[in-house]
């Protein structure tokens, strides 16, 4: 049963809609006659205020705490769009627009809400026009950013836990403190002494600053408890030599809102001492989201950046051959100055993403590409076909070669990778697990490579579903969005099926390295209704290399794709959008 509160409060000074920023150009008139029609009540943390598909009836205006708009994903859970914060409406674009409500709202914590009714709303922009000048302003802004792919507000008040008495958290978030600061942004670190403060004062430090540290042992303590209701995202904060307890104060299930909406990441400190623990079972432990690995300082940047909201994702999108491109405009980013953080891809992209979250400079990267899929094709051990046409036996040694025992949430960036499951039709995404095993099933093109059986499901390569994977990099971080595309929808050549050559005499032509036109044929027909164009307008700086004379099979043009890669992405960031200058910007503030 869902919980949807309208609680009256009483016994409290009724607050003022004067006081909400956006609102203080309106006349007086307007404020109290907006406030004469209103309800005031109170939304207890977890509880929905609405939800996508109920009627717009009123709108709403936060006077403390924070809501969070959120949509179900998929995978059933929660997807957040963004925060609403003390002094913000919510739901009034539906209201204006007669329409339902296109995603739920619910409180990340206690929140004190004022209410005016459709017909009272209504009244009120008919008679006072400045009430709906102010709302127009914001909503222009938020058409913006929706359009954009932005959300309306990024989480400010973090709270940090220490899992182990040995962890100086207080230390920690000094350490990340003054890199914020170095960003320009206004910190403040809390710590038990606000223990007895007001919900007031919560709302203040988010008023006065761009990020809030809780900073708290997990533990029972009545602190511990009041970060929980707080925060807008929590860190778990473990060492590498330690296993998690069972069960954990913060647990899969916890009733808290930040368990139902997977506001939790998990920090992994590696400064000395052998490794005890496996990092899923910390991630599994606190259901948490995403993991970082914190081995000094160049961490404690990337995570000053994360907070700040000027992390860098890329997202690099399968293309068979095509997708050697993606090695030069790599080489690109960093040369610019641009700090990848995040870092995931479909197929072939996929795998040169892999190369940049392993930790590998961009001369090792090229140099190990080329070995595995230039020097000799791993597509040629061909077989009498049943579920494919070669056997997949070269490919899962080239990738046990390159990439070893690996494991996703060992690896120096978060990463992802994209298969398609073919069992219920939905693209699966790789967080964790087997590196190697992950990207098998993300280039398993079907008909070309076996398929990839884990339990009841069968994955194949990640461009049958979602080749340019933005989405999902938009779940995983809030900063600048880098993509570099290779589809096009041209990928065949047609001379190739005018009276082709039967098996053998292609093989006396060509010899058994070469795939012959039957892998192009797949290739296209698993992708044939993939819109090579699909997220290429959410991404903040989008890099199309021009390769017309690279087919998705030329695994010998690794040169000619490489180089278009590269001036491809030089050319892009001659003129950087103004979120990609901010993140290069932020990256040069905290080198110096």
């Amino acid at each position: 049963m869902r919980k949807t509160a309208t609680l009256g409060i009483t016994g409290v000074m009724r607050p003022s809609l004067a006081d909400l920023p956006f609102l203080r150009g309106a006349s007086k008139r307007a404020l109290k006659s907006a406030e004469s029609a209103s309800e005031w009540f109170s939304v207890p943390g977890g509880w929905s205020l609405f939800q996508a598909g109920d009627p717009a009836d009123a709108a709403y205006f936060v006077v403390s705490g924070a809501l969070v708009v959120h949509q179900p994903s998929p995978d059933g859970q929660d997807d957040i769009i963004g925060h609403i914060r003390a002094g913000e409406p919510v739901g009034e674009m539906a209201l204006i627009a007669g329409d339902v409500h296109s995603a739920s709202v619910s409180a990340l914590r206690d929140t004190e809400v004022i209410a005016l009714k459709r017909a009272d709303f209504q009244k009120l922009v008919r008679a006072y026009p400045e009430f709906m000048q102010s709302l127009s302003r914001l909503m222009l802004m938020r058409a913006r950013e929706t359009r954009h792919g932005r959300v309306r507000s990024e989480p400010r008040m973090f709270a940090l836990f220490s899992t182990s008495p040995s962890i100086d958290i207080d230390g920690f978030a000094r350490r990340i403190a003054r890199h914020i600061e170095a960003l320009g942004r206004k910190c403040a670190i809390v710590g038990e002494e606000a223990e007895d403060r007001p919900s007031a004062f919560f709302d203040e430090l988010e008023r006065d600053n761009d990020i809030v540290m809780l900073v708290a042992p997990m533990n029972e303590s009545a602190w511990f408890r009041i970060c929980l209701r707080q925060a807008d995202r929590m860190w778990v904060v473990a060492r590498r030599d330690a296993r998690p307890s069972t069960p954990m104060p913060l647990s899969p299930d916890d009733n808290s809102p930040a368990r139902r909406f997977r506001l939790v990441d998990v920090i992994i400190l590696e400064e000395g001492g052998p490794t005890a623990c496996d990092p899923r079972l910390w991630l599994d432990a606190v259901a948490g989201v995403r993991l970082f690995r914190w081995r000094g300082d160049a961490d404690s940047r990337r995570l000053a950046r994360t907070l700040c909201a000027v992390s860098v994702g890329v997202v690099l999108s399968g293309g068979g051959a095509r997708a050697y491109a993606h090695v030069g405009a790599v080489r690109a980013f960093r040369e610019a100055g641009l700090p990848i953080d995040f870092v995931g891809g479909a197929s072939m992209g996929g795998i040169v993403a892999a190369g940049v979250a392993m930790g590998w400079n961009d001369d090792e990267i090229e140099a190990r590409i080329r070995d595995a899929f230039v020097m000799s094709n791993p597509i040629a051990d061909f077989t009498l076909p049943v579920v494919a046409l070669t056997t997949g036996r070269r490919v899962d040694a080239r990738l046990k070669e390159h990439f070893g025992e690996a494991r996703i949430e060992e690896l120096s960036l978060p990463f992802f990778a994209v298969s398609s499951n073919l069992t219920d039709g939905t693209a699966h995404v790789h967080r964790s697990g087997l590196l190697r095993e992950a990207l098998r099933a993300s280039i398993a093109l079907p008909g070309i490579l076996p398929p990839v059986v884990v339990g009841d499901d069968v994955l194949v390569d990640g461009a049958v579903i979602n080749n340019f994977p933005v989405n999902i990099m938009h779940a995983f971080h809030r900063g600048p969005t880098l993509g570099v595309d290779v589809a096009r929808q041209r990928t065949l050549i047609a001379d190739d099926f005018r009276a082709p050559k039967n098996f053998f005499s292609w093989v006396l032509e060509h010899g058994l390295s070469e795939p012959p036109p039957i892998a192009s044929l797949l290739m296209r027909t698993a992708t044939v209704h993939v819109n090579p164009w699909s997220n290429r307008e959410n991404v903040d700086l989008l890099v199309a290399p021009e390769l017309q004379d690279v087919e998705i099979r030329d695994w010998r043009r690794f040169d000619a794709a490489v180089d278009a890669g590269y001036w491809a992405a030089r050319r892009e960031l001659e003129n950087p959008p103004a979120r990609v200058a901010s993140a290069i910007a932020a990256a040069k503030a905290l080198s110096d």
